[in-house]
């Protein structure tokens, strides 16, 4: 198992929970069916990265919708760079997982809205 510091497995707990609350507050819907959907899709995730995400509760960036977007936004590409550092053949494994996280939030109610669908680009982008 790879070893990742408590302030690194805070950024990656932020970056995979925070990319699931824009989607999801991106656009009202069911929030437990987008929760739900969005926990279910961390199964994809490497067993490395699972255990950390578990190992404490994710908190959010503080401060108005837009320092939260931009605080998640720089949590994922940080949550890259950590990972290409520890452990490189996590990283596609870890976009697809994140990106599917997310199209599983935005599409739990059946119906994909705009501001989900962009939001959703955003956060694919902040992966790349």
């Amino acid at each position: 198992m790879t070893a990742y510091t408590e302030a690194e497995g805070q950024t990656l707990r932020t970056a995979v929970f925070g990319a699931m609350v824009l989607v999801s507050t991106a656009d009202p819907g069911s929030v437990d069916e987008e929760s739900q959907a969005g926990i279910r899709a961390t199964t994809l995730l490497s067993d490395d990265l699972r255990a950390v995400i578990a190992a404490a509760p994710p908190s959010l960036p503080a401060g108005s919708p837009s320092d939260v977007e931009a605080g998640v936004l720089a949590a994922l590409r940080s949550a890259v760079q950590i990972i290409t550092a520890h452990e490189p053949r996590d990283v596609p494994i870890f976009r697809a997982a994140v990106t599917e996280m997310c199209r599983s939030v935005a599409g739990a109610d059946g119906e994909v809205a705009v501001a989900e669908k962009e939001m959703v680009s955003r956060v694919v982008e902040a992966l790349a």
